[in-house]
């Protein structure tokens, strides 16, 4: 169907109607006070546990709808309703107080044929991909990455999202790097270039063909961040640590800022592809190639959804350390007895224990009393992730949050 005047007007009215309840949210009197937390507590002082709800399958939740119709409308009004929607929960999720835009790069993979190629749906079920990264000859094909930011189509969405938002809210624009977050920690891309079956066999069968694969990756996100940085692309919007990136030691989260330098901002870092390797193999065929790029940064946290139990001396070597996740496949005692005071742990049970299936509070606070006492004394989050289910029940993840301050209030 044509856009039309009328279509416009309809799309600005909903998304002004979002932006001035998200606003409202983000001027709350405890958003300061979570900042305050959350700069302590990545401070590593003494502060009670605090929980940040990552994600609560909110493809099954009633209001999860879209009412634009223009396509980069749709993504702003997604994610306002989305933090509309979380601000329910009462965690320690701090709002900011803008809209966050993507630049528009023009440079983005790795420039190899049929990249991200799929079979299967990777949005609704199970996929299988077709590896692009076939044969040890196709490394030559591999394109060096590049800062380059589409200009024109960038200050386009800008002024269309700004003017929309009628000043309500800033737009928050991230001119950050095409290799960030998931594109700079090498493990993800390679899982998706090479298949993990494929780079753990090449450990072994071609190991100096896959150190060299991993330093033209290296040196490529290298490459990349230090032209974002010359251009002075770089901001605090630009934080990342798969929580609330504050701490004393670095600038709070802004919008709208330029000409920040790398050791001026979190870094996240994660390796799930190498959950089944070896301490030592890990270290010789990721690590390694991920400590210059991390030790660019201000503070580094470490970790996603892979097992660190057996890991956690070989990252004491990254020297800007500050945070290590602690999943649903670790042994948390282990790693909270290894870890100590010298880091904090971002505790993440398992979504399938917490809220996902037959959701039963007595098993929710035996599994946290039983964790949080092993983390007796450290420096401890609660990460709620990779929730893909709640059974359609728009209320548990409330009360799984009431029952984690319960737990929290119990084990202090």
């Amino acid at each position: 169907m044509a856009k039309t005047p009328n279509t416009d007007q309809n799309d600005r009215t909903i998304l002004r109607e979002l932006a001035r309840r998200y606003r409202d949210i983000s001027e709350k009197p405890v958003q300061d006070e979570r900042r305050r937390l959350w700069t302590l507590k990545n401070s590593l002082k003494p502060v009670r546990p605090l929980i940040y709800v990552r994600a609560f399958a909110w493809r099954e939740m009633p209001d999860n709808i879209v009412r634009c119709e223009d396509p980069l409308f749709q993504t702003a009004e997604k994610h306002l309703r989305q933090m509309i929607f979380a601000d329910s929960f009462g965690d320690d999720t701090i709002m900011e107080p803008w809209l966050p835009l993507r630049a528009t790069h023009r440079n983005e993979g790795w420039g190899l044929q049929g990249e991200r190629r799929y079979s299967g749906d990777p949005e609704e079920g199970a996929y299988k991909e077709d590896y692009p990264l076939r044969d040890p000859a196709d490394i030559g094909s591999m394109r060096v990455p590049s800062h380059d930011i589409d200009e024109e189509a960038t200050a386009r969405n800008q002024a269309r999202l700004a003017e929309a938002l009628d000043g309500i809210l800033p737009v928050g624009l991230n001119r950050g790097p095409a290799r960030g977050l998931w594109a700079m920690d090498i493990s993800t891309d390679l899982g998706h270039l090479r298949g993990i079956e494929h780079f753990m066999m090449d450990m072994m069968d071609r190991p100096e063909w896959l150190h060299r694969l991993l330093a033209f990756m290296r040196d490529g996100i290298l490459k990349d961040h230090a032209e974002t940085e010359a251009a002075g692309d770089f901001g605090l919007i630009n934080h990342f640590n798969q929580a609330m990136p504050y701490a004393e030691e670095l600038e709070p989260p802004a919008a709208n800022t330029r000409g920040v330098t790398r050791n001026r901002l979190w870094c996240y870092m994660a390796a799930q592809e190498y959950t089944g390797v070896s301490p030592a193999m890990h270290e010789e065929f990721l690590l390694r190639y991920q400590m210059p790029i991390m030790e660019k940064y201000g503070l580094v946290a470490y970790g996603c959804c892979e097992d660190l139990t057996r890991k956690i001396g070989m990252l004491r070597q990254i020297p800007n350390l500050r945070r290590i996740a602690v999943s649903p496949f670790a042994d948390v005692a282990r790693c909270a007895e290894q870890i100590g005071t010298d880091y904090v742990i971002s505790y993440r049970p398992s979504p399938a224990d917490m809220v996902s299936y037959r959701f039963d509070p007595d098993r929710v606070r035996t599994i946290l009393r039983r964790d949080l006492e092993a983390c007796r004394g450290c420096h401890v989050d609660i990460t709620l992730k990779d929730v893909e289910t709640v059974e359609r029940d728009p209320n548990r993840i409330r009360v799984w949050t009431s029952l984690a301050r319960e737990i929290i209030e119990e084990t202090a």
